[in-house]
């Protein structure tokens, strides 16, 4: 198993035309986001106009979730709908996507046929501990620390995770992680795995 302590200096900041996106993670590693040829992507994504159009992604499956702020979703022309903070959105890539609302989100894509994952939110009251165990087959996880902070014990080994920051497993070996957040934390976690 190796973890691996990810802060904001390790992740890739780009520019979009209505703000910037910030790549945490992309497998297999190396890989590049403009090719359209990579497994998975977490991402998270400052929106600073009040209407945008996301980029299609046909070959992707998309799940999203809003940190801060409010977005309204259209997909294909359907009714609209309101993401709040730490709801989760499941959608094609290929979709029509048509965006309201400022605010930052939280993203991760997989390719179709090729990967499977799940995003949920994690909310953790001031002193409270959740022990979690890996299920059988994903290879990868990512715990992103959304708000507050909380420590990670694996095997005995201790993490401290700060706001922004993020702890990615790869090939967990079965033994459960634990997080305990000193104050409170929200913490987005992502798992993926090849099909």
């Amino acid at each position: 198993m190796e973890l691996i302590h990810l802060r904001p200096a390790d992740y890739v900041t780009t520019q979009w035309s209505g703000g910037a996106t910030t790549q945490l993670t992309i497998a297999p590693e190396g890989a590049v986001y403009a090719d359209r040829a990579f497994l998975w992507r977490i991402s998270s994504a400052t929106v600073t106009v009040k209407e945008s159009d996301f980029t299609p992604l046909p070959d992707y499956h998309r799940l999203i979730s809003v940190l801060q702020g409010e977005m309204t979703l259209t997909h294909n022309g359907g009714e609209p709908f309101t993401l709040h903070p730490y709801d989760v959105h499941a959608f094609e890539g290929s979709d029509d996507t048509h965006s309201l609302g400022i605010c930052t989100d939280f993203n991760l894509m997989l390719r179709r046929g090729q990967a499977e994952g799940a995003m949920e939110t994690l909310h953790l009251a001031a002193g409270e501990s959740r022990t979690l165990d890996f299920l059988p087959g994903f290879q990868e996880w990512l715990f992103y620390c959304a708000e507050g902070c909380c420590i990670a014990d694996c095997k005995g080994e201790q993490l401290a995770i700060q706001k922004g920051e993020s702890l990615l497993l790869r090939d967990p070996d079965g033994d459960p992680l634990a997080l305990t957040a000193p104050s409170f934390a929200r913490v987005m976690l992502c798992r993926m795995r090849r099909v």
